[in-house]
């Protein structure tokens, strides 16, 4: 027994040496699935399901990887990874590379085997779904779980009805009858229901079984014909129901040692005609037993107690049986290897005590010897001889009736009188006859050890010269020319033996085992004398075929001699077809009908028959080509005519050209072991056989040596595309490199760049910092030189208004009084001019301080910048020459201390520029004090005017004083007006009342006015020099 652990690997071999089932066991192959983790573990396989051709067999474990097995190719495939447990699979849709699987989340999905890929995802239940049966044709089918069971069309994916039920009443089952258009659902309570398909209309129900013998039915099992339901549940007992007649018609009781039924499954059979016999129980055990369902025999056991089975599934051709084991493995058995034992003949139960005298049997009867045991008699009386002769006529009554019985209760004689009766034999049987008649010894251990020889060497490239489309027929053909082959060297190099073989391979595919005993009956009985001219068709038999149709057409046979026309061409390719390409599937089947059961001379009347019945369009045929043509396809003809011709053939054509009195009667295959054929001359087979293995061993010698040149070709094509791709990979190193240096440079420069225009702006920040900082400085000065000159003007009025008389009192208060408001104005202005000064210089810091942030940023950015392009300069230092280098930082500071020197002229010529400024300015300061010293003789001679005015007034007080006052407007008009104090003189007189009253004040006042005055001239002395040193400061 072989092992295969499927491990982490997605495909690979099922085995690696062929395998060779024991008798005892049976076990082709078990499979096991550990995994390779840091924590080793079994993954269990829960379901198995074969596919439509017995062939492939797909699996699942309980973390939802999903293996297809093909059985024929020796290859597994992991074809999904569901990552959940599967609890139900199906193989046999109507594509072929589809499956069907339902999860634990209670879905079930479609994937296809070939694409891996998802086809669809059905929901509907609310249970796990533990059954999944399908419709012969593959176009619906039936998940059922234990609350409901639901009808799926596999076209559209979409659910056609459901089936609900009552809590109470659970179900057990509902599932499809193989190839009928009937549902069978199976309930917890003993009922069985039948409904049609298409309209769900319930069809019967199966009656209660008898008390007696009532069990809870819990598996079910149903033939391949539909006939007969097994059914068995928590007991050793299992019914049998007949489903035609609606009742329950045998009862069997297994061993003792059953106690429960797990699962029922029948063995099929190729050629019990779908009534399977063989049922294999699966008891609690772990054991399944195979037993015959009308004889109540046990036949075989499979699993033991020790290695027991979970599961079991057998292929629909009833090869293999897929069992899944209690420790989560899987075992496939060959069902050949199990009842090789029973497929063995039984003991011959008649001895031969006599043989009968040569003298009284014919030469055609040697074949047969079926009276060749007689039993002694004990002595007769001598009046005894008339009822003597009656034994002998009897005996050879007896003769006759042996020889036209076959196997399985049928008689040839009554096959033919049906046959002529009705033209052929009922479709439904006729491979059951076709077996009895041919007498297929069914030799299965002879079959598979020609079929383990493998493919014959002839046969390897069999599709290229037949490229048949379906690949499953181009297999069965290819493996049962090897087993011709193999049987007989001749078959090897028999060029039309695919012709020969094909018909009955495309019949018998899916059994081949009879296909080949089928072909290997034809060859030795209808075939004879074919190979005694081998390579060259047979003469002899196309010379028979030639004298009967000069018998019974002499025009047709002289109409193909005038346009020579042998029978290698209007009789051969007929034979070596065996009329496949001139007939239909029926019209084949209803020749071979009358050909399988007749003489095998029958095959060649029926060539002659073929050509009599044509030979309207035969004869105006003239040209080779269309003759060719006629014989190569299909005719316009009759085959009940064709037949009918034959029949009358075999009657009417004399001894002396009958081909029966030269082809031996029908002999069927040996039991056991196949019969040696060597009816061709071996002498000439094995010469070709020579050269061709001479031929075979210089091909390969020529293959070797054009491989050998191929593979040096190769390398040396290899190694240019290698240097090819190295020079390239150099090629594109050094652009890269030439790239990068190309980007360094160009970062070089941008960052030389960056650093001009940093030092460019910090540039203009400095000098745009000087500018604000001298205008605010004149700005001050100015303001400061402002408010000393008022002031000054103001101490000058004050003290030339005491110094008047004692009459002016009155005008020197109102004076007071209006130097106190002016006062009052003066200190408000001061204090916003201050103010002002100081939102000046606040301003002026923040914008300093955003300027010296800026500054800083941009110097760290500098830094950064630096330090970033010291990193790559280091780098490029080491790839450069530093000379290079060094000369390059020398032109750089050359070039800086040139543009210094530039920025340090520009600075010298803007120096010289501000001085020229400085002297305008100061130009302008000495103009404005010449203009505010003839303000002040203006003032003061105004003054003077007012005072004189006053004392003239004091003593002529009636005085006229219209004209004055125009006087003085004129005088007025003459001078600036640079003091509100005159005008408030002149346009308030009123304000002489005030000034009488403040006399007094003024008076205590008056000194203490003096010695301010004195202060102050001595503050704006000194701030006069500071201002005359601070040009002198600013230029060193």
């Amino acid at each position: 027994m072989q092992s295969t652990d499927l491990g982490n690997k997605e495909s690979g071999k099922i085995w690696h040496r062929k395998p060779s089932p024991a008798t005892r066991d049976g076990i082709i192959v078990n499979i096991i699935h550990n995994t390779s983790d840091y924590h080793p573990k079994v993954l269990r396989f829960l379901n198995v399901a074969f596919d439509g051709t017995g062939d492939c067999l797909i699996a699942g474990d309980h973390q939802g990887n999903i293996y297809v097995f093909d059985l024929y190719g020796n290859r597994f495939n992991l074809v999904q990874r569901t990552a959940q447990a599967c609890t139900a699979l199906a193989f046999n849709l109507r594509r072929k590379s589809e499956f069907l699987v339902a999860l634990a989340d209670y879905s079930i999905k479609c994937f296809d085997t070939v694409t891996k890929e998802l086809v669809s995802w059905m929901r509907g239940h609310e249970s796990s779904v533990f059954s999944i049966s399908v419709h012969a044709s593959g176009k619906y089918a039936i998940t059922t779980s234990s609350d409901t069971a639901q009808l799926w069309d596999l076209d559209t994916f979409q659910r056609k009805r459901k089936l609900n039920i009552r809590q109470s009443v659970g179900i057990q089952k509902v599932f499809f009858l193989p190839l009928s258009n009937t549902i069978l659902s199976c309930f917890k309570d003993n009922s069985i229901f039948a409904w049609e398909c298409d309209t769900l209309f319930c069809k019967y129900q199966l009656p209660a079984p008898p008390e007696s013998s009532s069990i809870l039915y819990k598996v079910f099992a149903v033939t391949r014909d539909g006939r007969i339901l097994a059914a068995g549940g928590k007991s050793n007992h299992l019914h049998l129901w007949c489903l035609e007649a609606r009742q329950l018609f045998r009862i069997i009781q297994m061993p003792t040692k059953v106690r429960a039924i797990r699962h029922l499954e029948f063995l099929p059979d190729s050629f019990d005609a779908g009534s399977n016999q063989v049922l294999g129980v699966l008891s609690q055990d772990g054991i399944m037993r195979f037993i015959n369902i009308q004889t109540c025999k046990l036949l075989f056991e499979i699993g033991s107690l020790d290695q027991g089975i979970s599961s079991s599934v057998i292929s629909p051709h009833g090869r293999y049986i897929a069992s899944i084991m209690e420790n989560g493995s899987l075992n496939v058995y060959s069902v050949q290897a199990l009842t090789q034992e029973i497929n063995k003949p039984p003991l011959p139960l008649v001895k031969v005590i006599e043989d009968l005298p040569k003298k009284k049997l014919s030469s055609s009867d040697l074949k047969m010897k079926v009276t060749s045991g007689r039993v002694q008699q004990p002595a007769k009386p001598r009046g005894s001889k008339i009822q003597t002769r009656i034994l002998k006529q009897d005996l050879t009554g007896d003769f006759e009736s042996k020889k036209n019985e076959l196997p399985d209760g049928l008689n040839k004689k009554r096959l033919q009188i049906l046959l002529k009766g009705y033209g052929e034999y009922p479709t439904k049987y006729r491979m059951f006859i076709w077996r009895s008649l041919l007498q297929l010894p069914e030799n299965h251990t002879a079959f598979s050890s020609l079929i383990d020889k493998g493919t014959h060497v002839t046969f390897l490239n069999l599709q290229k010269k037949y490229p048949i489309k379906s690949r499953k027929l181009l297999r069965v053909l290819q493996r049962t020319l090897s087993a011709l082959a193999h049987w007989s060297v001749i078959f090897s190099d028999t060029p039309y033996l695919p012709l020969l073989a094909f018909p009955f391979v495309k019949l018998f595919q899916n059994n081949q085992l009879i296909c080949f005993e089928v072909i290997a009956t034809l060859i030795i009985n209808w075939c004879q004398h074919w190979f005694e001219y081998f390579p060259n068709p047979p003469i002899n038999i196309l010379s028979m075929i030639e004298n009967v149709l000069a018998f019974h057409d002499k025009e047709l046979l002289r109409h193909f001699i005038d346009h020579d026309i042998t029978s290698q061409l209007y009789a051969w390719p007929l034979l070596e077809t065996v009329f496949s390409e001139v007939l239909t599937r029926e019209e084949w089947l209803k020749l071979f009908d009358n050909i399988f059961s007749n003489h095998p001379s029958f095959l060649l009347m029926t060539v002659v028959a073929y050509n009599i019945c044509s030979r309207v369009p035969l004869l105006n045929c003239n040209l080779k080509d269309d003759f060719e043509f006629f014989f190569h396809h299909r005719n316009n003809l009759d085959i009940n005519v064709v037949i009918r011709q034959v029949y009358h053939l075999m009657e009417t054509t004399p001894t002396d050209i009958h081909p029966d009195s030269m082809l031996n009667v029908f002999v069927a295959l040996t039991k056991g072991q196949y019969p040696v054929f060597n009816q061709y001359p071996k002498f000439i087979v094995d010469y070709q056989t020579q050269e061709r293995e001479r031929i075979r061993n210089d091909e390969l010698d020529y293959l070797r040596e054009r491989q050998t040149v191929e593979d040096m070709q190769a390398e040396v094509d290899q190694q240019r595309v290698e240097d090819e791709a190295w020079y390239q990979k150099q090629e594109l190193l050094r652009k890269a490199e030439e790239t990068r240096r190309e980007m360094l440079l160009q970062e070089e420069e941008k960052i030389i760049q960056q650093r001009q225009r940093l030092a460019a702006v910090k540039r203009e920040l400095q000098v745009k910092e000087m500018h604000l900082q001298d205008a605010a400085r004149r700005r001050f000065l100015k303001l400061q030189q402002d408010q000393q000159e008022m002031e000054l003007r103001r101490l000058d009025d004050e003290i030339g208004r005491k110094n008047l008389t004692e009459n002016q009192a009155a005008v020197a208060k109102e004076m007071r009084a209006d130097a106190d408001a002016h006062r009052r104005k003066v200190d408000l202005e001061e204090h916003m001019f201050h103010k002002l000064i100081e939102a000046g210089e606040t301003q002026s810091q923040k914008t300093q301080k955003v300027i010296k942030e800026n500054l800083a940023k941009a110097e760290q950015a500098c830094l950064n910048t630096d330090w970033q392009i010291q990193s790559l300069h280091k780098q490029k230092c080491d790839d450069l020459q530093r000379n290079k280098c060094y000369q390059e930082v020398a032109k750089l500071l050359r070039e800086n201390r040139r543009k210094e020197i530039e920025i340090l002229n520009a600075m010298v010529e803007q120096e010289a520029k501000k001085w020229k400024e400085a002297e305008g300015k100061e130009f302008c300061l000495r103009s404005a004090k010449k203009a505010s010293a003839l303000s002040d003789a203006s003032r003061k001679w105004f003054l003077k005017q007012e005072i004189n005015a006053a004392v003239e007034h004091a003593e002529n007080p009636c005085h006229k004083e219209e004209p004055r006052f125009q006087n003085e407007q004129e005088d007025a008009s003459c001078l600036p007006r640079t003091s509100h104090l005159n005008d408030s003189s002149e346009m308030h007189p009123s304000t002489q009342i005030s000034l009488n009253r403040r006399a007094v004040e003024w008076d205590t006042t008056e000194q203490n006015l003096i010695q301010k005055v004195r202060n102050l001239r001595q503050r704006l002395t000194a701030q006069a020099r500071h201002r005359c040193q601070t040009p002198h400061l600013l230029a060193a």
